[in-house]
């Protein structure tokens, strides 16, 4: 059996794994939902999610990807068999619910990228985004033809995604993220000080961002609750946890590995990604409430509006090098997006070259290929609200239940202590017990709080205003497709050598110490 591949570096594996973690949500999700939940009060929820939540569930997918040494399917069926379904379910409801419309996105990034040496979005910035450039239909039954911009947009990054994944980590996607990550880190730098020398600004931010209004984080009030349960569900989608990626870049680790303490790293970049980030926005949109004369409330949005409608409109406030302001964000958003995409190809791809012995290389092509295919749908007139539901099915209930079965699996199955003496073996930080108290019943309880407040709101209110039965059959249809694919997958029979767990071979010892 051919030698598993393995990062190069300890920096280029964190930062592959921080590139994975950073995404188009940092920059547009996280800043917004500060705003709405109590401004710099929403830390402390925020802060406390990370500690119970979000480090313990990256430590369980590093520590289960390094000691089974395989991807999510494999190193699940050697846990228990019977549960190689959820295995495959995790990267490809990633791969074929998110990423296939994340691409998309990515391609509205890159048209936006070249609008912005010419202005093209002119001063009605929303009418351009939903009428000129989606050329947005009726409905999502409503398909309309190809916008042949956006397509030319998706296919070239499915080439990109295609050319890193092509190759071994060590030379693919590890050497993407040591060009990709810090030039994420220096143009974000460069664009939130460029922000806050905007008049109007500081005050946006003190008075929005950082103003602390505690009284919506009372945890014994109903609306409170509601913010807790926000600050948690950020975290867990931010981290990319859920997906199989972090458990199968785990999985091209050597023997000697800080477990706990890349963990750590990795959240905390991420985190502080967001924060710093928020920065940017804040100063932006403050500028041009300031410049119009409208209060912060009117002038900020969220998703993809925020990027999309607002943005524009804050960059044409911008009296000095507006247009190379707006290149430098969409640039920004190009580079954490594909850092994201390729993490989303390569679980499901390494799942696939497990499975059924396929070189990196061909399983690489056939699902980049379908990947395209399948992102076509995303490039109609409608695609953007097809995405909007695919979207909130998959981040309300696939990944959250993927990360409570993972918590039972690990807590209670393999049992928690067992896991918890691997990671202490390898990992020069060692893991507390606490770990254990946390995995098998604070993460999965909150995250059953989480599932049920979005099942109640469900029944309240069709979501988005869309037709019942559009959400049922779009946003229901993907969950059942993907869950009827890992089933099928999971009913080939492995080979039973794979089935043994996979040792670490000893010239691995010192790779990364």
């Amino acid at each position: 059996m051919a030698k598993r591949s393995l990062w190069g570096s300890k920096v280029g594996f964190l930062l592959a794994a921080v590139g994975s973690a950073v995404g188009l949500g940092n920059i547009w999700r996280f800043a917004y939902m500060a705003y709405e939940n109590g401004g710099g009060a929403f830390l402390v929820p925020y802060v406390v999610a990370l500690l119970v939540a979000g480090i313990p569930l990256m430590i369980l997918e590093y520590a289960l990807g390094h000691r089974e040494k395989s991807s999510p399917p494999l190193a699940f069926a050697r846990v228990n068999p019977l549960w190689e379904p959820l295995g495959w379910w995790m990267p490809t409801v990633a791969f074929l619910g998110i990423n296939l419309f994340y691409v998309a996105v990515i391609s509205w990034c890159m048209n936006y990228f070249c609008f912005s040496f010419t202005g093209a979005w002119g001063a009605d910035t929303g009418a351009f985004f939903y009428g000129k450039f989606l050329q947005l239909s009726d409905g999502p039954f409503n398909l309309g033809g190809i916008r042949w911009p956006i397509l030319g947009g998706t296919v070239l990054t499915w080439a990109i995604v295609w050319l890193i994944c092509y190759r071994e980590v060590s030379h693919g996607i590890e050497k993407a993220s040591m060009i990709f990550m810090p030039l994420l880190f220096v143009l974000t730098l460069i664009l939130v000080g460029w922000s806050l020398q905007l008049p109007g600004a500081w005050t946006a931010i003190r008075d929005n961002y950082l103003h602390a209004e505690w009284s919506k984080i009372n945890p014994f009030d109903a609306e409170g609750i509601k913010v807790w349960v926000a600050a948690f569900g950020q975290i867990f989608f931010t981290l990319s946890l859920g997906f199989g990626i972090m458990i199968t870049y785990a999985s091209y680790l050597p023997k000697k590995t800080d477990i706990v303490g890349n963990a750590f790293s990795t959240c905390i970049i991420n985190c502080l990604y967001s924060f710093i980030v928020g920065f940017a926005v804040f100063g932006t949109i403050g500028h041009m409430a300031q410049a119009k004369g409208v209060a912060f409330s009117e002038a900020i949005a969220s998703g993809p509006g925020l990027a999309f409608v607002v943005y524009p409109e804050a960059i044409n406030q911008i009296p000095v090098g507006g247009r190379i302001f707006g290149a430098l964000f969409f640039l920004v958003l190009i580079v954490a997006g594909l850092s994201s995409a390729i993490s989303l190809t390569e679980a499901f791809a390494c799942s696939i070259c497990d499975k059924f012995k396929m070189s990196r290389k061909t399983a690489t092509s056939i699902i980049c290929g379908i990947g395209l295919v399948g992102s076509m749908i995303f490039c109609t007139n409608a695609g953007l609200y097809i995405l909007d539901i695919v979207d909130h099915f998959i981040n309300n209930y696939a990944l959250i239940i993927g990360g409570i079965m993972e918590c039972v699996l690990v807590g209670w199955i393999l049992k928690s202590g067992v896991m918890r003496r691997h990671v202490n073996r390898v990992s020069s930080v060692r893991l507390w017990p606490v770990w254990d108290f946390i995995i098998r019943f604070v993460t999965p309880v909150i995250l059953l709080i989480m599932v049920g407040g979005a099942l109640k709101n469900e029944f309240k209110e069709a979501y988005g205003g869309y037709p019942v039965f559009a959400l049922l059959l779009i946003g229901g249809g993907i969950l059942f497709f993907t869950r009827m694919i890992s089933f099928v997958f999971s009913h080939v029979k492995w080979d039973p050598v794979q089935l043994k767990e996979r040792h670490h071979e000893p010239e691995e010892d010192d790779l990364l110490v």
